[in-house]
């Protein structure tokens, strides 16, 4: 064995014990950490040719790149939409590297039947049915491709061929209908061959990101009987509108498609008691994606596909190495992701849903959204911007009241950032530039929208 490497095993607890006081104090560092900062590269480095051992690797990365790292982890971090990591889910993870496990298969471990429990919580959680199965993938990108992927093969199984055997070809022009879909669903199209192309816009209601169900069923009627993938949103990435989901499935009785719905962060309006009218409907999608690093605070990455056509999805991602063995009735992992090795990314979910349960990320999402509608009506007291959309949940989007150029946006943006206090991403809302306040984060209190609300005035002061 490498003398450092045999070194740092003898003094592995050592190492342990410094890595988490060196956690600690990075977390206990949030609060005032600079929430964005201004990314720097250091002078190169060549690859070590002989190894300074963990404690000497630790203290590079802290001299080097640690301070360059943005406080995306904290409570005013607002960009995209971020959620932090609770306790228990930060436990679960540093225990999945620690047992390493390659949740897979379920040839060697206890680990897939951990997944399997932590995906029907979740399921529960989101108010779909039993006739829902769902896997663990890396974010929404993922969780979208395979949604659509057995989507994709719905298509073919009407027409009598599988894309998954003879390709993407065979199908012809796929027709994907929605109001407002996420970028993702652009990227999945490309990834599957069906071409970013295959969508059509429908028309949505006025003012509004919602799809208008009427022209939907216009649109389905044109295509005469032609089968055809409508994906729906629960939550929109600009103004978290959302479809009506019950009324788009009930199309699903004149027309033959595939309803996948985009969840990513707006399915968690299911443990509201307020919210949960707004994804009536969803235990009717036959696919769904959410993301769970996003509101359910676990670390990066994590998300979870859900789908009610598992003999679909094991045509697709079947792995047909000998040593893996053939998919069965209750098919290991390796036959229904893209990935083939993995890590066990339900620890974390598992850990965060046994500390906190319903009731602890009920809480969450409730506060989270109640601090969301604050920032919003101090934003609209504010001289000169004004909101672009409602704040109908979590996310606050607004603009510059006179004159939104995407330069002078663009510049606030950056204006907010070098305070420190705060990071926005910038958007275009209806045609508008934009900024948009996502809140999804657990440490997020009322101070820090005042703390937000300050700062944006004396940007604008």
């Amino acid at each position: 064995m490498d003398p450092i490497l045999a070194a740092d095993l003898e003094r592995f607890p050592e190492l342990l014990s410094d890595a988490r006081d060196r956690a600690v104090r990075a977390l206990a560092g949030l609060p005032t950490r600079p929430v964005g900062v201004s990314p720097t590269t250091p002078e190169p480095a060549a690859l070590p040719v002989e190894g300074i051992g963990a404690q000497g690797a630790a203290a590079r990365f802290h001299q080097r790149w640690e301070p360059g790292f943005s406080g995306s982890a904290g409570p005013r971090y607002l960009g995209f939409v971020t959620g932090g990591t609770t306790p228990a889910a930060l436990v679960g993870d540093w225990l999945t590297g620690t047992y390493d496990q390659n949740a897979v298969s379920a040839q060697d471990s206890s680990a897939a039947e951990l997944e399997r429990e932590t995906v029907r919580w979740l399921g529960e959680l989101f108010g779909l049915g039993t006739h829902h199965r769902g896997t663990f993938v890396s974010g929404a990108t993922m969780s979208n491709f395979t949604g659509l992927a057995i989507a994709r093969e719905w298509v073919g199984e009407r027409i009598g061929v599988s894309p998954a055997e003879s390709g993407a070809a065979a199908l012809g022009d796929v027709p994907v209908l929605s109001g407002s879909p996420h970028s993702t669903i652009y990227k999945a199209l490309s990834m599957l061959g069906l071409g970013r192309g295959a969508v059509h816009l429908v028309p949505t209601l006025p003012d509004r990101e919602a799809v208008d169900v009427e022209r939907l069923a216009a649109a389905l009627a044109d295509l005469g009987g032609r089968p055809a993938i409508v994906v729906a949103n629960a939550g929109t990435v600009n103004s978290v509108d959302f479809d009506d989901l019950r009324a788009i499935a009930e199309l699903r009785e004149r027309f033959p498609f595939w309803l996948h719905v985009d969840g990513a962060f707006g399915a968690f309006a299911a443990l509201s008691p307020a919210h949960a009218h707004l994804v009536d409907g969803i235990a009717e999608a036959d696919s769904v994606c959410v993301d769970l690093h996003k509101w359910l605070n676990v670390p990066y990455d994590s998300a979870v596909q859900f789908s009610t056509r598992p003999d679909l999805q094991v045509r697709i991602f079947q792995n047909s190495a000998a040593y893996l063995g053939l998919p069965g009735e209750n098919p290991d992992f390796v036959h229904l992701t893209p990935e083939s090795s993995r890590r066990l990314r339900a620890l974390p979910t598992w850990f965060a849903l046994t500390a906190y349960g319903n009731v602890g990320h009920r809480e969450i999402v409730e506060r989270t959204a109640g601090l969301a509608r604050f920032l919003g009506e101090r934003i609209a007291a504010l001289p000169g911007l004004r909101l672009l959309a409602p704040v109908r949940f979590n996310v606050v989007c607004f603009t510059l009241e006179d004159d939104p150029t995407e330069a002078a946006v663009a510049a606030l943006a950056r204006a907010l950032a070098e305070t420190g206090e705060l990071f926005l991403t910038p958007t275009v809302y209806k045609g508008v530039p934009a900024l948009r306040a996502a809140f999804s984060n657990w440490r997020t209190t009322e101070q820090d929208v005042e703390r937000v609300a300050e700062a944006i005035a004396r940007a604008r002061a």
